[in-house]
């Protein structure tokens, strides 16, 4: 294909950037970005009662967060409605509309004759066909004169060709009586306006694409490529709902979850590239494409995510992943990383990273680093410091003061130690930890001992031998 693809997301501002929502996104920016064409973004802001500007500051955030790059400025839906109602006169005066004047209270008599008959209670206009001479001095709104005969085809990527019968839909509203355009009009017109190429969201959105078909014929503009994807469902195969997870994006960085993991599991909710789960940034790029996604519903799997997220931290280089404990830091509140502690946390980054899970998880492994004196200790490593224990820490001090501060260095002293009072190294280990940090799970002895360098160690020792 030589035509750029042109690729958006249309995210509602009425409240947070919810997980599907998110994985929209990111199928979006994956299908652009991966073929050298544009990301757009617009903001659905039509809704003026339940559009809030904290809610457009919430998926900004959330994209920024995911890594989500858009081209260009944002588009405000809302501040192009006057070139929507250009479009809807158009079709008015080309034929493809017309003016309606049937109220609401004779569309519903219609409606309740209807039922009451038995029959379909799809509004028929009777203004549809009426002539000009005839219409009242009243307000109106301006309604598609859509096909009634035949079928219209959506040719769905995902879905396959979908069919529907063209007396199955109505003549919709295009401008209210008050002269506003409807969403569903203003969708049309800003992804034609936009150069929109290819319209990937929910399928919940797949009834939308037959009607909004009509309006591209009427207007003589290419019809999108669409690709309508299935909803995000809980464990249990139903809806997902907030029990199973459904957050705001910004949730998921308070709870500690790596961008990278987010985008890798959220890749694959609903998009398969062979047998393939984890895999980078560069790889989803190469790979994605739209026959990848499934016509099924995905399911929501916490145990998955944190698998994939523990994976990518393992393999992020240090300076980003620092970079990204600072922004997990800022978001819930916690001080900041500075000065010695910062660089004892930098140092231990390496070891840190090795089977940590989330954020959280590598702080706890980080607290010989962060942690200062007097060292607080949990209750089982506490209960390690018993007489013989600190009677060891304290003869240990010399062999330690005299030893070049060496992991070669350190291992010979304390296995050397261990050895010559007929104990194993573990014996010895456990009132070390306690002593560094405080904790009975901790990296390695050695790795403390080196990142917190000989004082520091010393004076923990010490300490922890008076205890």
């Amino acid at each position: 294909m030589s035509e750029q693809i042109v690729t958006r997301f249309a995210p509602s501002p009425t409240g947070y950037l919810h997980i599907g929502g998110a994985r929209t996104a990111l199928f979006n920016w994956l299908y652009a970005r991966g073929r050298g064409g544009k990301f757009l973004l617009r903001i659905e802001d039509t809704d003026r009662a339940r559009s809030t500007p904290e809610a457009t500051q919430a998926i900004l955030d959330g994209m920024a967060w995911l890594g989500l790059d858009h081209d260009g400025d944002v588009v405000s839906q809302a501040a192009g409605a006057q070139r929507h109602h250009d479009v809807a006169m158009e079709m008015l005066a080309n034929g493809h509309a017309y003016k309606c004047f049937a109220t609401q209270d004779e569309i519903e008599a219609f409606r309740e004759a209807a039922r009451a008959a038995g029959t379909s209670t799809l509004f028929r206009s009777p203004w549809r066909d009426a002539d000009p001479a005839t219409f009242p001095d009243a307000p109106f709104v301006v309604r598609l004169k859509a096909p009634q005969d035949g079928a219209t085809v959506i040719a769905d990527e995902v879905q396959g060709d979908v069919t529907i019968r063209n007396d199955q839909l109505d003549d919709m509203v295009l401008l209210r009586s008050d002269g506003t355009p409807v969403y569903m009009l203003a969708v049309v017109v800003d992804d034609h306006d936009m150069g929109v190429t290819h319209v990937i969201r929910g399928d919940d959105h797949l009834n939308n694409a037959a009607r909004q078909m009509q309006i591209y014929h009427a207007m003589g503009w290419d019809v999108p490529v669409w690709a309508h994807i299935p909803l995000i469902h809980g464990p249990d195969g139903k809806k997902l709902s907030k029990r199973h997870g459904a957050l705001g994006v910004e949730e998921y960085q308070r709870i500690g979850y790596p961008a990278a993991g987010m985008r890798n599991y959220l890749a694959k909710l609903g998009w398969s590239h062979g047998d393939d789960e984890f895999f980078t940034d560069a790889q989803a790029l190469e790979w994605f494409d739209l026959s990848g996604i499934g016509k099924s519903a995905a399911r929501f799997d916490f145990k998955k995510l944190e698998n994939l997220c523990g994976r990518h931290i393992a393999i992020a280089d240090d300076a980003a992943l620092m970079q990204e404990l600072d922004a997990f830091l800022a978001a819930t509140g916690q001080p900041a990383l500075a000065g010695e502690v910062r660089d004892r946390v930098s140092t231990s980054m390496p070891f840190l990273k090795e089977r940590a899970k989330t954020f959280p998880e590598l702080l706890e492994k980080a607290h010989f680093a962060l942690a200062s004196r007097p060292i607080e200790r949990d209750e089982k490593s506490a209960a390690s410091l018993d007489v013989q224990s600190r009677t060891w820490l304290a003869e240990l001090t010399p062999h330690l003061q005299n030893a070049s501060w060496s992991r070669d260095e350190l291992e010979g002293v304390l296995n050397g130690f261990a050895e010559a009072r007929e104990t194993k190294f573990g014996k010895l280990a456990a009132p070390l930890r306690a002593a560094l940090a405080g904790r009975s799970a901790t990296p390695s002895v050695f790795d403390m001992m080196i990142v917190l360098g000989r004082d520091e160690t010393l004076a923990r020792i010490a300490e922890a031998a008076n205890a």
